[in-house]
């Protein structure tokens, strides 16, 4: 089993705490909620996870080890899930069909 790293950029604990009361608002997915869903989508082992604040908007960089050995980071919408960005190599050994 790998290590997870989760961290929020220059993070303290009132930015932890707003950030539970965000998830807990229905404002933001869960970090859970948002894992299973790449897991259903694509093969690789979570090896980072970082949440990060851009103007407002809350992004989880999900850092996936693929069967290939190569680290493909995904950007997600902590708010709707939906994958914004995905960099990496050999993208498609990662697709699940």
């Amino acid at each position: 089993m790998l290590a997870v790293s989760l961290r929020v950029a220059h993070a303290d604990d009132d930015d932890w705490r707003s950030l539970h009361r965000q998830v807990e608002a229905g404002r933001i997915k869960p970090l859970s909620e948002i894992l299973d869903t790449l897991a259903k989508d694509w093969h690789g082992d979570v090896i980072d996870v970082d949440i990060d604040d851009d103007d407002g908007e809350i992004i989880y960089e999900i850092e996936l080890l693929g069967p290939q050995g190569q680290v493909v980071e995904f950007e997600i919408d902590a708010r709707t899930g939906d994958v914004l960005e995905i960099e990496g190599r050999d993208l498609r050994s990662m697709q699940r069909r």
